[in-house]
């Protein structure tokens, strides 16, 4: 179901009211994770209804939460948003406890569609203890938002010049290979001759699933990690195709759900140096080959899911708990089929928590570690990684996924790019595929163009974000070709397009005529922009008509004083309107996969 934001018109005398502080109770602040969170000692009550006033850095679509006490867990609630002295929304649904209390939330979101001073007044038959604004982007995502209590930890951590510096080096980078690859690619996206999608058993059908899917035993895999035995070119061979993709930084799955190490851990047999006949450490011979290409490197680690050593991820007990307070249990990625017999507390004492400590200590130049699968971590467990990272190396940037909002930057979710509205304060990235599958999956055929790939790369760069382009090599390392032949050919444009990438940021307008629906096939007219310092990029995937008409590079956006096309020394014919910048191409060839022009705006 698709709920559109509703949007708020504040009233002149709502307005002045804003100005106006209120006594005893201070104006609440956005906060570094994008949320607005106030307590009793921040809102205006009257009666059963409480009054937040607060300041927004950055506007989009929000959901509002209540936070009540645990001893709420069980009783019907009445509450209502209002806005403007309007009603907006009356479906509170309660979502999951943190360390605070049971958050319920109005499903419907708010649209604030300017950074400014709002007021939003809540009415609830029972008083809650806390008033949030969750960006909608982490509500549709399913992040958990946490409690206060381990807010300021993070955030003094997540602000420090260590990792400013690190956010600063991960926003230029903007393009990194992803690498889905372990036990799972051997088997190729079957199991005894049945493919995946055709598995009698729940679950996602791609093909690093394959153990989950298939429900396969613990023994029954493991036996199987004995024909895992990549060849022993493939570190070099990804790295040098990453560079000649024009990508930055390379990151690689460690360990995936299944359990299984790609490199030689100390703390668990199940890895390639004893599980597998591979004789070596998968993930320092492609460490080292990405360094000298000049590559920097990071590793996807799933922490929360374990499906060799991680019990049932803690299912059992925190599905108890979650039934006393009526909120969900997802049993989405937990081994219910065939769980170790080991406590989770156990597996992330034992292994999690000493495997991230190996890989740090183990790479001293790593920059990034990608978390996935945090599914029913805590809130304590989840900062305990963020800070054992920041206190061994704390130059390594994390993901959003190591749980709660304790990540440096966010994702809209997979092959998923955010809309204008659900940019949050934190940096984004978009991790994809460049078939269906992450891992390797033999009979996926569906390889998205050339063509598609700059498409969604130019619609990233454009919204100022990352974008984590994945392949899945087969069992020996090897790339399939049809996708090896996509990159190449993707890094030509990108390297002869490069200033209009790296370095850039958001500009006025995110793109020109544009059709928004997903897999849409590229036509002339179609433009995105970036930008840096006083110049302008207005990117294009097709190929240049005679006539080019950028409309939004017209009179009102500024002067232009020049105009040059991005890897090639032609003089271009143009002139400014007021409907649009024209451009005459005749004579000129572009390439086919289109063309960008830098606009340099004032005096040359």
């Amino acid at each position: 179901m698709i709920i559109k934001p509703i949007k708020i018109t504040l009233a002149a005398g709502l307005c002045a009211l804003l100005n106006q502080a209120i006594a005893g109770a201070p104006m609440a602040v956005q906060r570094a994770d994008s949320c607005v969170v106030a307590g009793a000692g921040q809102a205006k009550v009257a009666g059963n209804r409480m009054t937040v006033d607060f300041e927004l850095r950055q506007p989009g679509d929000y959901v509002i939460q209540l936070v009540h006490q645990p001893a709420t867990a069980g009783k019907e609630l009445a509450a209502s948003v209002l806005l403007d002295g309007s009603m907006h929304c009356n479906q509170l649904k309660r979502s999951y406890w943190i360390e605070d209390g049971i958050v319920s939330t109005f499903g419907t979101p708010v649209h604030l569609p300017k950074p400014g001073k709002y007021s939003v007044a809540v009415e609830c038959d029972v008083k809650p203890l806390k008033v949030r604004l969750i960006p909608w982007v982490f509500f549709k995502s399913r992040i958990v938002v946490g409690s206060e209590k381990h807010y300021d930890e993070w955030v003094r951590m997540h602000q420090s010049p260590e990792k400013l510096a690190a956010m600063e080096w991960y926003k230029n980078a903007r393009f990194g290979m992803f690498i889905h690859w372990g036990v799972y690619s051997q088997a190729a996206g079957s199991w005894k001759g049945t493919k995946i999608e055709d598995s009698p058993f729940k679950g996602p059908r791609v093909a690093e699933w394959l153990m989950y899917t298939f429900n396969i035993s613990r023994e029954e895999y493991r036996e199987f990690a004995r024909q895992f035995n990549p060849d022993a070119s493939f570190a070099l061979n990804i790295a040098r195709l990453a560079k000649e993709t024009g990508m930055k930084y390379v990151v690689i799955t460690a360990k995936h759900h299944d359990g299984f190490a790609l490199f030689d851990s100390a703390c668990s047999d199940w890895d390639v140096a004893d599980a597998s006949p591979y004789e070596g450490d998968l993930i320092k011979e492609l460490y080292d080959a990405c360094r000298a290409e000049g590559l920097d490197f990071g590793v996807y680690y799933s922490h929360g899911h374990d499906w060799m050593d991680g019990s049932d991820a803690d299912y059992a007990n925190v599905k108890k708990k979650n039934d006393e307070y009526g909120v969900p249990t997802r049993p989405n990625g937990k081994n219910r089929w065939d769980p170790s017999p080991n406590a989770y507390a156990d597996y992330l004492e034992g292994k999690a928590y000493p495997q991230i400590a190996e890989l740090i200590k183990l790479m001293p130049d790593l920059r990034l570690i990608w978390f996935d699968g945090e599914g029913l971590i805590t809130e304590a467990q989840a900062l305990r990684f963020y800070k054992m990272i920041y206190d061994l190396n704390p130059n390594i940037v994390v993901n959003r996924r190591v749980g709660y909002e304790y990540g440096d930057y966010m994702d809209a979710g997979d092959n998923t790019t955010p809309k204008a509205g659900e940019l949050v304060a934190k940096y984004f990235e978009t991790c994809g595929t460049a078939n269906h599958s992450w891992g390797f999956k033999a009979h996926d055929h569906n390889w998205k163009s050339t063509n598609q790939l700059l498409r969604n790369f130019v619609d990233i760069i454009s919204k100022g974000g990352n974008y984590l382009l994945n392949i899945g090599p087969d069992g020996k390392g090897r790339v399939p070709e049809p996708c090896a032949d996509h990159f190449v050919e993707m890094g030509q444009w990108v390297k002869t397009n490069a200033d209009a990438i790296f370095g850039t940021t958001r500009w006025i307008k995110f793109n020109e005529n544009v059709n928004p629906k997903k897999g849409a096939v590229s036509v002339s007219g179609e433009f995105w922009f970036s930008a840096k310092g006083n110049k302008v990029y207005a990117m294009s995937i097709t190929p240049a008509p005679q006539k080019v008409r950028i409309e939004s590079l017209n009179r009102s956006s500024g002067k232009v004083s020049a105009l040059r096309l991005l890897g090639s020394d032609v003089r271009l014919n143009w002139k400014q309107t007021d409907e649009a910048l024209e451009i005459n191409f005749s004579g000129i060839e572009t390439d086919a996969n289109g063309f960008v022009i830098e606009a340099f705006f004032g005096d040359e």
